[in-house]
């Protein structure tokens, strides 16, 4: 047992209701200071193969219970999570390095949503109206497809876990979650409540380890029905290989590259904060457009104005409550966002502010929000995802051009634009390439709402009913009017 800010967590696998070691360990780093945290188990083929045989042994039962009575156990497994939101919120802050706060006051209550939601919305939303053909009627129903494969990535790893956890069981589905080796704590507290709410052995399981073997072994078992998978397209090209000989249904929630459009009509102000947000959870956001694109007539006052934001924002130790920006989550990863900078720097791009390592917490590994110019077009710096606190600054003349350097990427994840014109905004924003785009706004999500990805950022769409017609088996049932007694 482990006692990470005084909340005790079983390293150990949680497989059939049971938890399991293993012989191996992976050390956890706590990425505030650099401490190890701990030894959690290193698992491999022997650990799916058991997880696999266990979700499969329980799923007969868990899918004949039905959505209100899964839904009950469901929601006192939301009910637990909000009990001990304050554990949640400490284990993952020290794991992950995100704020406090931020754990307190939106990420884990949306833990409890997630499952609350799904739950809910498969007694009272999941429907479809009956249809006739020809005196037939037509019955639309959503079936348990077997086990989900998870496997998710550490920026929000109990938060984006849930949020494809949630609608799953709710289907019918029993589930593996493989979590993020850099992160891997609160999939395990969370275990410990899924037993305490009364979910029954083998309907959720956890399996640590090491993405090329734990996670691997997953994606690749024959008796897995569903993978969802969220990381790099790299990773995904893996995932997508190991599931095409079983011919396993994917989705996937991939990298972006996003455009923040800044027109000439905008709210400076507003524009100016808007950017400033992309630096949230230290740029460690698959969501973040950290491509500004601004009018021309207005960049310089722009820059201006973000700069003037970036500097009143304080990095540092994300437990204290005025931080607003915490480190990266691992030395590999510091190592390779200043590595894109560097590069960037010695292509000739201008660092506007940033571009260094700091450390204002001795032994973390942290990264000052950074703002890049001049980059030439179709460099490095432009067409890559960093996943860090650094944004660049391109300049357009008009609002073809601005169209047409926001869809100039091979991702399609989201879109923010800022536009003073509505009807402006609307013609915009439908010609962007991306699976959300937000106007005026940045990060605002309704679970009834498709999310998912264009383009190399993912493939599928969940939320709502979307995220049944992947997670079941969508069943046509056509009756015919004659036969009968």
């Amino acid at each position: 047992m482990l006692e990470v800010a005084d909340v005790n967590v079983d390293p150990r696998h949680w497989i059939g209701g049971e938890r399991v070691a293993s012989a191996d360990t992976f050390e956890d780093l706590s990425p505030i200071d650099g401490t190890v945290l701990g030894q959690v188990v290193r698992g491999g083929q022997a650990e799916a193969d058991a997880a696999v045989a266990a979700a499969q042994d329980a799923f007969p039962a868990w899918a004949r219970m039905g959505a209100r009575a899964r839904g009950e156990i469901l929601h006192r497994v939301a009910d637990l999570v909000e009990q001990r939101l304050e554990d949640f919120a400490q284990l993952e802050t020290r794991d992950n390095g995100s704020l406090l706060r931020s754990h307190r006051r939106g990420v884990m209550p949306r833990v409890a949503m997630n499952i609350r939601f799904f739950a809910e919305y498969a007694v009272n939303d999941l429907k479809h109206p009956e249809f006739e053909t020809r005196g037939h009627t037509n019955v639309v129903s959503w079936d348990p497809a077997g086990v989900t494969a998870i496997v998710t990535p550490w920026n929000a790893p109990l938060m984006l876990a849930t949020w494809r956890i949630g609608p799953a069981l709710a289907a019918g589905d029993t589930v593996v979650l493989k979590p993020p080796e850099w992160a891997p704590l609160t999939a395990s507290l969370f275990a410990d409540i899924t037993a305490e709410a009364g979910m029954p052995p083998g309907v959720f399981n956890v399996v640590q380890g090491i993405g090329t073997e734990a996670g691997a072994a997953l994606v690749s078992h024959p008796g897995v029905a569903r993978i969802a998978f969220t990381g790099s397209v790299p990773t995904a090209k893996a995932v997508a290989r190991a599931a095409a000989d079983n011919l396993t249904p994917l989705s996937f929630e991939l990298g972006g590259k996003s455009p923040t459009i800044i027109m000439d009509d905008a709210d400076l102000g507003l524009a100016a904060e808007i950017a400033a947000e992309q630096y949230d959870n230290a740029g460690q956001v698959c969501l973040a457009g950290t491509r500004l694109l601004v009018h021309e007539s207005i960049a310089a006052e722009f820059a201006e104005r973000l700069e003037h934001k970036v500097r009143e924002i304080r990095q540092g130790d994300p437990r204290e409550e005025s931080t607003d920006l915490g480190p990266q989550i691992h030395p590999v990863h510091l190592e390779r966002i200043a590595g894109y900078v560097d590069r960037a720097r010695n292509d000739g791009a201008t660092i506007a502010f940033g571009g260094e390592r700091i450390e204002p917490v001795a032994g973390g590994f942290y990264y000052a929000p950074t703002l890049i110019m001049g980059a030439a077009s179709g460099s490095e710096i432009l067409t890559h995802e960093v996943f860090g606190p650094v944004l660049t600054m391109q300049t357009f003349a008009s609002e073809d051009e601005a169209i047409d350097l926001a869809n100039n990427t091979d991702y399609g994840l989201a879109a923010t634009l800022v536009c003073g014109d509505r009807p402006r905004a609307e013609r915009i924003a439908g010609q962007l390439v991306a699976g959300t785009v937000w106007v005026n706004c940045f990060f605002v999500r309704d679970l009834r709402a498709p999310f998912g990805g264009s383009r190399r950022s993912g493939i599928g769409r969940e939320g709502g009913t979307w995220s049944f017609d992947f997670y079941a088996d969508v069943k046509n049932t056509c009756y015919s009017p004659i036969g009968w007694r």
